[in-house]
């Protein structure tokens, strides 16, 4: 199954400083750098949404229409002073900011969170999740923020705390936070990772010293138990999670001492990909090409190279060959479907813009040069 890319002719806008009016405006140029993302989402009227965190606070891009190939943005949506951003999409389409709060000198003091229930619509004002310690010393040793959505619409926030454990806290479909609750653990790194099942379990992934540690619900809104870990050595930028299968979950990540990629399915034997090292996040998903149920990878070289493989879905043991596109980076990218369920590749040029690569009309996964926006 071939996989290729190219690059447009067209140039995209330079890269400038400040320019950035008041929160929900729309840019004309890019505030450098992209600091976190992009992450490419699918809203409930089937357009595609880009985020990604820049100096001026989060950047929006949204899909005119449904499969189209036009784009509002960016909009600017003012944020707190924030380390670093996640964001993650629920079963009821409603999008989840949450960041890690610092001070004016960089440390760590909480964790907030926004949301946006409806594509291109305002995100909501940032309240705090707070933290596990009340004391500013331990607080500003927690770890990176990851969230979920269980099906029932509740938020779980996972950090590593200043013990080296594992913290999380719930909201639940009312907009109650519970407390903190702590997990246990030990050596948890960053690059952590939660994910929910369609059946709206969540499960939490966090690198540790040359395992991976694990905790998943046994049901939905249940509590989150202690999995035996995982013989996961993780390279930095953290794993990827894909439900591949009915409460499935399979682990995609560069192995920290190797160096190439790997795919593990808790339960089963861990899987080489291949592949040249990652620099950050491998992106995933899933998409059908063919008619057939197939598993997309995309990942950042270190030389700013973007790669792009296909496989069955859960057939990584029959093979995935990684192709070298034209396209070059400086963040990882993102992938998703649009309404058509054409794959969609969301990347940062190295000049710093949006570009939207989409799968071609040809067999296979052919994608089309990638388009500046």
């Amino acid at each position: 199954m071939g996989a290729r890319s190219g690059r447009t002719a067209r140039r995209s806008r330079p890269v400038g400083e400040g320019g950035v009016r008041a929160t929900g405006s729309h840019v004309t140029r890019l505030p450098a750098p992209v600091l976190d993302g992009p992450w490419l989402v699918l809203g409930k009227d089937r357009r595609l949404t880009v985020f990604a965190r820049a100096d001026a606070g989060l950047l929006r891009w949204t899909q005119l229409s449904a499969a189209g190939d036009r784009w509002a943005g960016p909009d600017v949506i003012a944020t707190p002073r924030l380390s670093h951003l996640t964001v993650v999409q629920g079963a009821d389409g409603f999008v989840r900011f949450v960041g890690r709060r610092v001070s004016a000198e960089g440390r760590a003091t909480d964790v907030v969170h926004a949301s946006q229930y409806q594509t291109g619509r305002p995100v909501t004002e940032w309240k705090p999740v707070g933290s596990p310690y009340k004391d500013a010393e331990r607080a500003g040793r927690i770890g990176v923020p990851v969230a979920a959505v269980s099906g029932s619409g509740s938020v779980h926030v996972f950090v590593a705390n200043a013990g080296g454990g594992v913290s999380m806290r719930c909201e639940d479909a009312k907009g109650a936070w519970g407390p903190w609750r702590d997990l246990q653990g030990s050596d948890a790194y960053e690059g952590a990772v939660a994910v929910a099942a369609e059946s709206g379990r969540v499960e939490y992934l966090a690198p540790g010293d040359g395992v991976a540690m694990r905790w998943r619900q046994e049901e939905p809104d249940g509590d989150l138990v202690r999995c035996p870990d995982l013989p996961l050595s993780i390279g930095p930028g953290g794993a990827t999670a894909l439900e591949t299968g009915p409460d499935r979950i399979t682990y995609y990540g560069a192995d920290a001492a190797a160096g190439g990629l790997f795919a593990h399915r808790p339960g089963a034997w861990v899987l080489p990909l291949g592949g040249s090292p990652a620099e950050g996040r491998i992106a995933a998903s899933r998409a059908w090409l063919d008619g057939y149920d197939c598993t997309v990878l995309a990942h950042l070289t270190p030389g700013g190279e973007i790669m792009l493989a296909a496989c069955g879905t859960e057939n990584e043991g029959g093979g995935v060959w990684w192709a070298r596109t034209a396209e070059r980076s400086s963040r990882p990218p993102a992938l998703g479907c649009d309404a058509e369920g054409r794959v969609v590749m969301a990347l940062i040029g190295e000049d710093g813009a949006l570009r939207i690569a989409s799968q071609a009309a040809e067999p296979g996964l052919a994608m089309a040069p990638s388009v500046s926006v």
